[in-house]
């Protein structure tokens, strides 16, 4: 450095201190600002909102369910009903179907029973094949076919009381010990 600078260097130092001085002095620094809170009235009203809607949509989805339910019972009453109808119907179709009815109800209306072997009409050529015979009116139809006869195994014999009376004296076994009561009470 040269003698000429250390002067000028002597004469600006007061002035630099003077500035350094200056701008370490406290001064009263402005509050910063602070963000502006939001107001709590809309939030709580977004919740209340919120929750008011889910309230209303579990009711409503409640009384679907519900809706649906009486539906559902509904429907299987209405099923079991027809159920039984077509049970009761069709007990009444093998009553009708009955080969007994449907022979007496013949009867009754003047239908009888060949006594031939039947006739062919081809008709193509209107010939009648075989030999064709009346049916006579006396013959009627069977409706009362024998029933089967029980098995003579199946009915046992009948039980008097004097065979009971027979059946309830003690027995006596070989090993000494009485047959009866006894056998129920082992420690006798």
């Amino acid at each position: 450095m040269s003698s000429s600078t250390a002067p000028q260097l002597r004469a600006r130092l007061p002035r630099i201190a003077e500035v350094a001085v200056q701008r370490a002095r406290l001064t009263v620094v402005p509050r910063p600002r602070t963000r502006p809170r939001a107001p709590r009235v809309p939030f709580v009203t977004l919740v209340s909102a919120i929750m008011l809607a889910g309230v209303l949509g579990l009711l409503l989805f409640n009384t679907s369910m519900q809706q649906a339910s009486f539906r559902a019972s509904a429907l299987e009453d209405q099923a079991m009903h027809l159920t039984a109808q077509e049970q009761a119907l069709r007990s009444q179709l093998q009553v009708l179907r009955d080969p007994k009815r449907i022979a007496a109800r013949a009867q009754d209306r003047g239908m009888v029973l060949p006594t031939g072997a039947a006739c062919v009409l081809d008709l193509g050529s209107g010939r009648v094949a075989g030999t064709c015979a009346g049916a006579l009116p006396d013959v009627t139809i069977p409706t009362d076919a024998p029933g089967r006869k029980r098995p003579a195994f199946l009915d046992p014999p009948t039980v008097t009381v004097a065979d009971r009376a027979a059946s309830s004296m003690v027995i006596e076994r070989p090993e000494g010990r009485r047959h009866g009561a006894s056998d129920r009470n082992p420690q006798r």
